[in-house]
């Protein structure tokens, strides 16, 4: 199956460390979701950005409640962002087991894409 829609986000986030010129950071913040996705988040997000231009990475757990394709529940993902000089990878995964009502064996990856300062995802995913 895939989903597809728009979200916003809001992130609150402070360095904690920046030795050396290379900041550690750490965010938390909410999304809202709309599309195939209608519902909302909440995310923690540890980032490090680098004195190269262009190279950083960042790590984020986030739990997603709503409806997905009108089925209700929540599931989680694990986000694994990295630059190097410009060159994107982002991979996000579904946690296996975390999906809960009627999302309970939800398996699967999300794409984010933004285009102009707008938020877009696809959600590839399964259910038993």
């Amino acid at each position: 199956m895939l989903a597809k829609g728009s979200f916003e986000v809001t992130l609150k986030g402070e360095p904690y460390d920046t030795a050396d010129g290379i900041a550690l950071s750490r965010a938390s913040g909410e999304k809202r979701f709309s599309g195939a996705l209608s519902g909302t988040s909440t995310v923690q997000m540890l980032s490090a950005l680098t004195l190269v231009r262009g190279s950083a990475a960042y790590v984020a757990i986030e739990r997603i409640e709503g409806a997905l394709d009108g089925k209700h529940g929540s599931f989680v993902a694990a986000h694994l962002g990295v630059m190097r000089r410009g060159a994107q990878s982002l991979t996000i995964e579904i946690v296996p087991d975390s999906g809960t009502g009627e999302l309970q064996g939800i398996s699967g990856k999300m794409t984010i894409v933004i285009t102009e300062g707008q938020h877009f995802y696809e959600i590839e995913y399964a259910l038993p």
